[in-house]
């Protein structure tokens, strides 16, 4: 008789948020915006901003920490370590290597994966891979990006979308729960309307590139928004259609934060009540690679998911990159 591979369980989580809030407020001093103009257009009130020495390694292992003390957890228990995000320290080494060392741990291994906004489903569909062929039995996945490091602070049209944040989530082997299914999308025709042009191997770091702003992110909203609300839509819809469920059948909903307007309409679409999809854009904005695995810890903090209970995740990014995971919740 053939036996089934496990799946892959969430078994613990963590999370990281710097302590500083900028709220719109304050951003009314300093740009040509208002509370009342940015909340109606992206439903955020506030972000959370990272200091000039903390980076995107400093939170991923603050998150890592919250996980592995909350769950009596040690560092040496995790066979593969996967940060996704888009702000690493630097090119190289990778922040999964900065980040396994500020957790003292040098017998497990890591590396970034770069997917954008989308980053933390990519992340967690390898971790995913690695846990079913038998090749890791704990798997530790993180989001983590610090956007106010490559946010034009002088740009309205950006500066205000963005935050800085960090999750982490452990993944292991289980026979009853755990991940169902996955659908993940690559569209590189969207190169050119959400990009950061400067400091690659195409533009490398230079005078000229510093003066003509090329190391911040350049973003075409109204195209974005366009393909966000369509890819999300049908990312949603078609995993739930492939599994023969209905947006009923769920249980939670957490959608990538990007633009509330982007999750009513994917929220609508799916047919989901407002009791049904966890919105947290409002404190924390855009934190990329965190939003989703953030969005997990706040409904673990609130016990809204119990065993047997249908998680849906869903995200689109830069690239562009989209894609939706179905869960089935085990932990208690």
């Amino acid at each position: 008789m053939t036996q089934s591979l496990p799946k892959a369980m969430i078994t613990a989580m963590g999370s990281y948020l710097p302590q500083t809030i900028l709220t719109n407020k304050e951003l009314e001093k300093v740009l040509d915006t208002s509370d009342e103009w940015i909340y109606s257009r992206t439903g955020i009130r506030e972000r959370r901003i990272a200091t000039v020495n903390e980076s995107t390694s400093d939170m991923a292992a603050e998150a890592a920490k919250d996980m592995l003390d909350k769950y009596n957890l040690k560092a040496d228990d995790i066979d593969l370590l996967i940060v996704a995000t888009v702000t690493p320290d630097m090119f190289f080494p990778s922040t999964a290597a900065l980040v396994l060392q500020k957790l003292n741990h040098s017998k497990g291994w890591g590396f970034d994966l770069s997917g954008a906004c989308s980053g933390f489903l990519y992340a967690l569909s390898v971790g995913n891979a690695y846990i079913r062929s038998g090749m890791a039995k704990k798997v530790a996945v993180i989001g983590a990006d610090k956007m106010s490091a490559i946010t034009n602070q002088s740009d309205r049209n950006t500066r205000i979308l963005f935050g800085d944040a960090a999750a982490a989530i452990l993944l292991e082997p289980s026979t009853d729960y755990g991940i169902l299914d996955e659908i993940l999308y690559t569209d590189g025709s969207g190169k050119d309307y959400l990009y950061m042009p400067g400091g690659g191997s195409r533009n490398p770091a230079s005078h000229e590139t510093v003066e003509k702003k090329m190391h911040f992110i350049y973003q075409d909203g109204k195209t974005v928004f366009k393909f966000a609300v369509k890819g999300m839509e049908e990312v949603s819809e078609k995993i739930l259609r492939k599994n023969k469920l209905k947006g009923s059948d769920l249980t939670l909903f957490i959608p990538h934060q990007a633009n509330k307007r982007i999750i009513d309409a994917t929220t609508e679409r799916l047919g989901l009540l407002k009791n049904q999809v966890l919105i947290n854009i409002d404190r924390y904005a855009n934190t990329t690679a965190a939003t989703i695995p953030l969005g997990i810890c706040e409904a673990t903090d609130k016990k809204i998911l119990k065993p047997g209970n249908l998680l849906l995740l869903a995200a689109f990014g830069a690239g562009f990159t989209w894609g939706s995971t179905l869960i089935k919740w085990g932990m208690s």
